[in-house]
C-alpha cells in the first residue's frame, strides 16, 4: 500500500467523523443568571448595545462570506478568530462553499457584560443552536481601546452537555478576569498551559489529573490513533506539538468564584511518509490550503486552536473543564 492511497484513503474515511462535536446539538446548560452583586459599578455597556455591536459584527462577516473574501474580516475580526476565518474563506475559495461549522446564528441565549470600564474588554456571548441544530456558539468581542470598534475575537462551539458556570444579569455586570486571577484551583494561564501539555501529551501528561474528560481531546485522540494506523503501515511517522498562547487568554469571572476562560492554542501537526512515498494533505480543508504545492515525504500543518474551559475555585473537588472549542489548519506546507 503506498502512501498515497493507503494514507488518503485511510484519512477520508476518519476526517469525515472527527472531531464529532462540530453538528451535535449543545443539550446542556448556558451560563445562569444571578441577581447578587459582586460590584458597585453598573456596567457602561446596554444589553441592546451589544445587540448593535454583534449585528455589525456579523454583518461583516456575512459579507466577507458571499464574497469569500478575507481583506473584509479586518474591521471587525481580530485574534485567533481573524486566522481561523481568514483560513476558511481560503478553503471555501477552493472549494466553493463554507464549512457548515462557520456558521454563527444572530439570536443569542444570554450575554456577559463586563463592569469593567477600562480597555481592553471582552463581552461574552452565548447563541442558540443553528437552524441545522448545531451547537450553540461561545462568542468573545473585544474592544482594545476606546477609539476602536468591537470585534470578533473567538468562538467556540460548545460541547454536547456543557454546563457553564453562573454571571451577573447584563444590567448588573460581571468582572473580567486575568490571566493570574488567584483563589482558584489554577491561574488561567497555568490552566492554558497545562491543556496544551494535556492535548500535546494525553494520559501521560503530568496534569492529566487536573482535567475532566471532554469531546475535543476525545475526538482529538482518536483522530491521531487512527491516523497512526495508517501511518505506521507505511514506516511512517507523525507528532503534533502544542503550545499555549500567553497574549491570546480572555477570562471573566463567574459569580460562584471560578473562571470561564477563552483561550488561543496553536498547533503543529508534522506527517513524515516511509521511504519513497508521498505525505498528503489529511482533510478537504488541508488539501485547499496545500494547493498545488509538490508533495514530498514530509507535510506539516499548522492549526489555530481556541479552547473554552471552567477553572473552578480553589478547595473545589470540581476539575478544570474544557467546555467548547474550535480548530482549524491554518497553513499546509510540504517540507
Amino acid at each position: 500500500m503506498t502512501i498515497r492511497k493507503g494514507m488518503k484513503a485511510t484519512f477520508c474515511a476518519i476526517l469525515a467523523g472527527s472531531l464529532a462535536f462540530t453538528l451535535a446539538a449543545c443539550e446542556g446548560q448556558v451560563p445562569q443568571v444571578s441577581t447578587s452583586t459582586s460590584s458597585s459599578k453598573a456596567p457602561d455597556l446596554t444589553q441592546k448595545q451589544e445587540k448593535a455591536i454583534r449585528d455589525k459584527i456579523l454583518d461583516s462577516l456575512n459579507k466577507a462570506n458571499e464574497a469569500k473574501d478575507p481583506s473584509l474580516l479586518e474591521s471587525r475580526v481580530t485574534g485567533p478568530q481573524l486566522q481561523i476565518r481568514t483560513s476558511e474563506l481560503k478553503v471555501a475559495q477552493a472549494t466553493g462553499t463554507l464549512d457548515a461549522k462557520t456558521t454563527i446564528p444572530s439570536d443569542i441565549m444570554q450575554t456577559v457584560i463586563p463592569t469593567d470600564s477600562g480597555w481592553p474588554r471582552s463581552v461574552f456571548t452565548i447563541t442558540t443552536t443553528t437552524s441545522d441544530q448545531q451547537s450553540k456558539r461561545l462568542l468573545v468581542l473585544d474592544q482594545n481601546s476606546a477609539r476602536e470598534n468591537f470585534k470578533l475575537w473567538g468562538v467556540a462551539r460548545l460541547f454536547p452537555g456543557a454546563q457553564l458556570p453562573k454571571f451577573q444579569v447584563p444590567s448588573i455586570g460581571s468582572q473580567m478576569g486575568q490571566v493570574n486571577d488567584s483563589g482558584l484551583v489554577a491561574t488561567p494561564a497555568q490552566a492554558v498551559q497545562r491543556y496544551a501539555d494535556l492535548l500535546q501529551n494525553g494520559a501521560s501528561s503530568k496534569y492529566a489529573d487536573e482535567f475532566g474528560a471532554d469531546y475535543f481531546r476525545q475526538d482529538l485522540g482518536k483522530l491521531t490513533e487512527t491516523v497512526q494506523e495508517g501511518i505506521a503501515a507505511n514506516n511512517g511517522t507523525q507528532q503534533q506539538v502544542f503550545s499555549a498562547q500567553a497574549d491570546g487568554i480572555k477570562v471573566m469571572r463567574s459569580s460562584d468564584g471560578g473562571d470561564l476562560v477563552v483561550a488561543q492554542i496553536n498547533s503543529v501537526w508534522t506527517r513524515t511518509a516511509g521511504e519513497g512515498r508521498e505525505s498528503l494533505p489529511a482533510s478537504d480543508a488541508e488539501k485547499a490550503l496545500f494547493g498545488t504545492t509538490t508533495a514530498t515525504s514530509t507535510i506539516k500543518a499548522s492549526y489555530v486552536n481556541v479552547v473554552a474551559m471552567y477553572i473552578p475555585p480553589a478547595g473545589s473537588d470540581a476539575k478544570i473543564q474544557a467546555v467548547g472549542a474550535e480548530r482549524q489548519p491554518i497553513t499546509v506546507e510540504a517540507q
